[in-house]
C-alpha cells in the first residue's frame, strides 16, 4: 500500500509538471504566430485560433483573410498540447476513484486526438474547397467539449473533497465557461462573426487555464497526498 501510494504521488508530480508544460507552450506559440502575422494584422478578436495554422496565405474563410508565416509554430503547439494531455492522463487517471479514472482517460483522449487533428487539417480556403475542412471541425470540436468536459469531471470530483472545494468550483467553472463559450460561437459564427474569436478563445482558453491551474495544485505536496490517498479508498 505505501508503494502504491509512492508511486501515484511521483505520478502526479509528474503528471503536473506536463500539464503545466502543455499549458504554457500552447500559449507561447499562439503568442509568438500572431506576433509574426503581420499583413493583415492578425485579431484576436475576429480571427480564429486555428487560423493561425494555416500554411497558404492570401486566401479568405468566412471574410477572414489569412496570412500565417509561422503557421509552423502554432501546428506544433496544437499538437504538442494533444500529446501532452493524453501523457498526463495515462500519469494521473489512476487518481479518480473508480469509473472516474476511465472515464477521465478516454476524455483526455478526444481531447488530445481532437487538438492534433486541428494541427494535422487546417482550417484553410484549400480545405473549405476539398471538403477536409470537416476532419478540421471535427477535431476542434473534440478538442473543445473532450477538455472541458475533463475540467468538469474532475472538478466535481475535487468537489467531493472539502480540502480542495476551492480548486474543485474553479475547474468546473472553467470547463461550463468553455462549454457556454462554444454554444455561443455556433450561434454566430455563420452571421456576423466581428467578435467570434472572443468566443472560441472562451471555449480553448478555459482548458488551458484548467490544466494550468490544475498542474500547479498537483505540484504542492498536500494535494499530491490527498490525490493519492483518495485513489486508495
Amino acid at each position: 500500500m505505501v508503494d502504491a501510494e509512492r508511486d501515484r504521488t511521483v505520478a502526479a508530480k509528474i503528471g503536473a509538471i506536463v500539464l503545466i508544460i502543455a499549458a504554457v507552450q500552447y500559449v507561447a506559440a499562439e503568442a509568438v504566430t500572431a506576433a509574426a502575422w503581420k499583413d493583415p494584422q492578425y485579431s484576436y478578436g475576429f480571427n480564429f485560433i486555428s487560423d493561425l495554422g494555416v500554411s497558404s496565405c492570401g486566401g479568405a474563410v468566412l471574410g477572414r483573410t489569412i496570412c500565417s508565416p509561422l503557421h509552423a509554430v502554432m501546428n506544433a503547439g496544437f499538437i504538442v498540447q494533444g500529446v501532452l494531455f493524453i501523457v498526463a492522463a495515462l500519469l494521473l487517471f489512476r487518481l479518480l476513484s473508480g469509473r472516474l479514472g476511465p472515464t477521465y482517460l478516454v476524455l483526455a483522449f478526444v481531447h488530445g486526438v481532437g487538438i492534433t487533428l486541428v494541427g494535422l487539417v487546417h482550417g484553410s480556403p484549400e480545405a473549405v474547397a476539398d471538403g477536409s475542412i470537416t476532419w478540421h471541425s471535427l477535431g476542434a470540436g473534440m478538442a473543445i467539449i473532450g477538455g472541458n468536459l475533463v475540467s468538469i469531471m474532475v472538478g466535481s470530483h475535487l468537489l467531493r473533497n472539502h480540502g480542495e472545494r476551492l480548486l474543485g468550483i474553479t475547474e468546473v467553472a472553467l470547463g461550463t465557461l468553455g462549454l457556454i463559450s462554444v454554444l455561443v460561437l455556433l450561434t454566430i459564427m455563420n452571421g456576423d462573426n466581428g467578435q467570434a474569436g472572443v468566443f472560441e478563445r472562451g471555449s480553448v482558453y478555459s482548458i488551458m487555464a484548467a490544466e494550468l491551474i490544475a498542474g500547479v495544485a498537483l505540484m504542492s505536496s498536500r494535494t499530491r497526498r490527498d490525490a493519492a490517498h483518495l485513489a486508495c479508498q
